[in-house]
């Protein structure tokens, strides 16, 4: 298993997006054109470029037959969830279920993502019965790409599934590096370790701000040692002056060593799922001018509405860009937003 490039369009066109006996059980229908492998394929380069984890081409491992797409996929409304694709000449085999394990070891095991689910077509046996081997439970009913389809929903396990090395080199950067998941603020002196001398360049002390502790703390560490951190709250805020259950992020802190490779839109998109499942309907971050390109990239929207917030002085504006990531489709702000708190 190795993360789908653009060069795999042939392969997925012969194996999938080809074959009526596979479509018809994917919600994107039938998609029977060289040109719609190479804009799936485009799709899942992109994923993994905004998420650092996707869909992989399952090859055999002695001949190195392409047999089909397995991974998870992020969707903004539901979450992440877990999908695949098999050849027909490889489908009753165990490969599904085989490639869908050692997915769900990298969610759960590598990416501390709180829950998986999945979406399928009734009357879609085949599936569903790979589905509950996983251990999948039912989640009700949801519509996918205007239909109809049953809601799976896989939790973390107590211990990691024995993938071997399903998962190829190439699965999204440093083997070693694994997300933790902790409550509280974190540890002040990894923070410090992270900051290595150097200045936080999302440092808000300059403003005169006071911010508040996190409740939640996402940690990556690689070789037993911690390389990037992200803390966020969960607080009941007013949008237009209506309550709003929103998760405020603090800025992700990544080591000097470690910048540049992606763990920063990881950890973001993780804690976003965490937030999904806390049961806020938005997340917010509040961010320097500059690094706006950057969000918006992976999602996120600029806040047009003052903002203010609370400090030891009293109620002030936000000096800061706010930023939101939609959970519940809810209507975005067009008077006000009031923390009702301290900064995070």
């Amino acid at each position: 298993m190795e993360p789908i490039r653009r060069q795999d369009s042939d392969d997925l066109f012969e194996a999938v997006v080809s074959q009526d006996g596979v479509m018809r059980w994917l919600a994107t229908g039938r998609a029977d054109s060289r040109s719609a492998a190479e804009s799936m394929c485009d799709d899942h380069v992109a994923h993994w470029a905004r998420h650092g984890y996707g869909d992989f081409a399952v090859r055999d491992a002695a001949t190195h037959a392409f047999l089909g797409r397995v991974g998870l996929r992020n969707r903004a409304r539901y979450g992440t969830d877990l999908g695949f694709a098999v050849h027909p000449r490889a489908q009753g085999c165990g490969i599904a279920r085989e490639a869908g394990r050692a997915c769900l070891d990298l969610a759960f095991h590598r990416l501390a993502l709180p829950a998986v689910f999945a979406f399928v077509l009734p009357g879609n046996a085949a599936s569903i019965a790979v589905l509950r081997r996983l251990g999948a439970q039912e989640a009700g009913t949801v519509r996918s790409s205007g239909l109809h389809c049953l809601r799976y929903r896989f939790d973390p396990t107590a211990e990691p599934a024995a993938t071997g090395r399903a998962l190829g080199d190439g699965d999204g950067g440093d083997a070693e590096l694994r997300l933790r998941y902790a409550p509280g603020p974190g540890d002040r002196e990894d923070d410090a370790a992270l900051r290595s001398g150097l200045p936080d360049p999302f440092d808000v002390s300059g403003l005169g701000l006071v911010r508040a502790d996190k409740e939640h703390t996402l940690t990556a560490v690689c070789e037993g040692r911690p390389v990037a951190s992200l803390g966020w709250l969960l607080r009941d805020m007013a949008f237009d002056g209506t309550p709003r259950r929103v998760a405020g992020l603090g800025s992700v802190l990544v080591h000097p060593a470690h910048r540049g490779r992606g763990i920063a839109r990881t950890m973001l998109s993780v804690a976003v799922e965490h937030a999904r499942a806390a049961g806020a309907e938005t997340v917010m971050l509040l961010c320097r001018p500059e690094l706006v390109p950057f969000y918006t990239q992976l999602g996120w929207r600029q806040v047009s509405a003052p903002v203010s917030l609370r400090q030891p002085a009293g109620t002030r504006l936000c000096p800061l860009t706010t930023m939101t990531y939609d959970l519940a489709e809810l209507p975005r702000p067009t008077v006000s937003v009031d923390l009702l708190g301290l900064p995070f």
